[in-house]
């Protein structure tokens, strides 16, 4: 049995198929029984709690030949990080796995499995054995589902600095998806387009328009006089060469990451720029205060002569240790 069905998961039709009787099966599922019944037709082989793994290949079995995981649950799996924690990862409930089916498939969602008809069915990516549909897909799929902002800006801004999609990658598949659950997504994409990388930055850049000060662009590359790198800038306003950054030491992942920080400011304030940083939760706390801080360190930098700093186009491979950026 092991090693035709290794994850211990078979359909009840596999095992017929090996010359179990079927009600031999069912049976071997009541209470009592050495098996137990995952999903209509899916069998575990065991007693005790599924693994992740027996969760998902039961989904997939359900799915049906041809069918591939989406949604978060492909994320992870494709290395995405950021983005919601799953009730699953709190309180070890079977995990919400999305399935992806062809159009002319007849299978209903049930349980923990939400199966999803289409008549764009990707070919597979193929990763620890799981056929996974591809990072934007996934990506895409996984932010229809979510309601709150900050998880899907999290969420793709993740994908994004990973290296494992691009902002157009995901611009495509938002137009040939369903509209349906779209809104918050597509309006999160465009503040990653413009170069938006986190939450909390999504947060600044909405108090930074409610300030009224002049437009500022976010996760640029900063220059002295000399062409000399100084860092990514979360905030940059070139009028005046102010930076303001969202700065959290939660985020670090390490004491270098927050030296990185630090020497990143001085940088920026020995080469002349106006720099100021808040935490993330003052933009929630008291984004009153944080506005007037803006309007006074701006009015400030622009007292000043402006030193000659450049500013390269916003960042979109790996974060800076300067924000939140696990």
């Amino acid at each position: 049995m092991r090693s035709a069905f290794p994850l211990g998961v078979a359909t009840a039709r596999q095992l017929v198929g090996i010359g179990f009787n079927e009600r031999t099966v069912y049976k071997r599922c009541l209470p009592g029984g050495p098996w137990r019944r995952l999903l209509p037709g899916v069998i575990g082989l065991f007693t005790g709690t599924p693994t992740v793994e027996q969760y998902v290949r039961a989904a997939l079995l359900l799915g049906g030949p041809d069918a591939l995981v989406t949604g978060l649950e492909a994320c992870r799996r494709h290395g995405i990080r950021r983005g919601p924690v799953r009730a699953a990862e709190i309180n070890g409930s079977p995990p919400e796995v999305h399935v992806l089916i062809p159009a002319t498939r007849q299978v209903r969602s049930v349980g923990y499995v939400h199966v999803e008809r289409t008549n764009r069915l990707p070919a597979p990516i193929v990763r620890g054995g799981i056929p996974l549909a591809p990072v934007a897909r996934a990506c895409i799929y996984a932010t229809r589902r979510l309601s709150r902002p900050g998880d899907v800006t999290e969420l793709l801004s993740d994908a994004v600095q990973r290296g494992l999609c691009t902002i157009g990658a995901l611009g495509e598949e938002i137009e040939d998806t369903t509209r349906r659950g779209t809104a918050i997504p597509r309006g999160v994409l465009q503040d990653v387009a413009e170069g938006v990388r986190s939450a909390a930055e999504r947060q600044a850049k909405a108090l930074w328009q409610r300030a009224r000060l002049p437009e500022a662009r976010w996760n640029v590359s900063v220059y002295d006089e000399a062409g000399r790198f100084l860092g990514i800038a979360d905030c940059w306003v070139d009028d005046v060469a102010m930076v303001w950054e969202t700065e959290s030491t939660e985020w670090h992942l390490s004491p270098a990451d927050h030296d990185a920080t630090v020497e990143r400011a001085a940088a920026f304030t020995a080469a002349g720029a106006v720099y100021t940083a808040t935490k993330p939760k003052k933009l929630r706390t008291d984004p009153q205060g944080v506005i007037a801080i803006l309007r006074a360190t701006y009015e400030r930098a622009r007292a000043r002569p402006r030193p000659r700093l450049t500013a390269g186009p916003p960042r979109s491979g790996k974060p800076h240790s300067g924000l939140a950026r696990p």
